[in-house]
């Protein structure tokens, strides 16, 4: 019985209609009809001697209007806790990205090969939250608007290759349109930003934009939002791929990677986020699993996930009873209004 609930329970009002039915057809002195069969509810007429019909009739109102009031049984009642955050990444597509310093299956690979399929990951793990991505290199353009549609953003991803924007390392360009990108006015509370961050992912210093990165880092601490840096990228000489003036490659050579480590640090320390150091691909994933990990947010809400109507149970037989009251009082009129036959009488 704990699992029984009414959707509409208003509909047991109407049970109150039928003691003043009753009491109403008392004071007559004509039987008249109220509802189906209401002369014989009262009292004993000459065409339905039996109390049979009031009786069904009433039970079966009564079963349709409980019926009206929609029982349910609940099967499945539970607590259900969904988590949602608006996300900006802000990816790095600098010539710099070329260089491989990353292996996969024992190849080497180069960083934006390496990230592309920790970003996707990242993305499918978090259904629940809107996501965008803006690129920067010499400048900063939005490549995906936040959406809930993460199939269209990781295949965005998949489209990522470096050679799109004009060499250059735009990071203060590019942590600042993010910025903007996030809606300010959405879940704002006393003037700061809540159920937002930026990932910022870079592999080199600043050296191109409007903006210097501390410059963007201080917009998003005024308005409340967390940015997490990542470096990209082993330090020292690295390996970097040689192409002709048509594209192809032609060999590979050692340049020193220029990441501004120091610089991530004080983005992420000022704004309230943390900085991790990615320098193969198996720190850059745990990177992306601890920002999961630490940007959770749950929304309480009850739901019901299974339940039954109970209807036709209570309305089939309430119907039952009415049509089983009209066949007596029927077949008690019939008897009253059939005259008797006379035996014969003998000459």
């Amino acid at each position: 019985m704990n699992n029984l609930i009414l959707q509409s329970p208003f509909w047991l009002l109407a049970l109150l209609l039928i003691p003043a039915v009753i009491w109403l057809r008392g004071r007559r002195a004509v039987p008249v009809l109220l509802v189906p069969f209401a002369a014989a509810w009262h009292r004993p007429s000459q065409l339905s001697p039996s109390r049979w019909p009031a009786g069904l009739t009433i039970i079966g109102l009564v079963l349709l209007i409980v019926a009206l009031a929609r029982p349910q049984n609940v099967e499945d009642k539970r607590e259900i806790h969904s988590q949602g955050y608006d996300i900006m990444l802000a990816i790095d597509l600098s010539g710099s990205m070329q260089a491989e310093d990353y292996e996969k299956k024992g190849e080497r690979i180069n960083r934006l090969q390496a990230i592309k399929p920790v970003i996707q990951a990242f993305i499918g793990q978090r259904p629940n939250d809107r996501i965008g991505i803006v690129v920067f290199s010499g400048r900063a353009y939005t490549l995906a608007p936040l959406t809930f549609d993460h199939d269209w953003l990781a295949r965005q991803v998949e489209r990522l290759k470096i050679g799109l924007i004009e060499d250059g390392t735009a990071i203060g360009d590019g942590l600042g349109l993010a910025l903007t990108r996030l809606e300010q006015a959405t879940r704002a509370q006393s003037g700061m930003r809540k159920g937002a961050f930026a990932v910022l992912l870079t592999d080199g210093a600043n050296n191109r934009g409007a903006l210097s990165p501390m410059q963007s880092a201080a917009v998003a601490k005024g308005r409340g939002i967390p940015v997490y840096t990542i470096g990209a990228g082993r330090d020292g000489l690295v390996p970097f791929p040689v192409f002709d003036q048509a594209g192809n490659r032609v060999g590979t050579t050692r340049m020193a990677s220029d990441l501004d480590q120091t610089m991530l640090v004080e983005i992420a320390q000022l704004t309230g986020g943390q900085a991790y150091r990615a320098d193969d691909s198996k720190t850059i994933e745990s990177a992306f699993k601890a920002i999961d990990r630490a940007q959770k947010i749950e929304f309480q809400a009850k739901s019901f996930l299974l339940t039954t109507e109970l209807f036709t149970w209570v309305a089939v037989p309430g119907l039952g009873c009415l049509l089983l009251a009209a066949l007596v009082s029927g077949t008690a009129a019939w008897r009253a209004t059939t005259p008797t036959p006379r035996p014969p009488v003998s000459p």
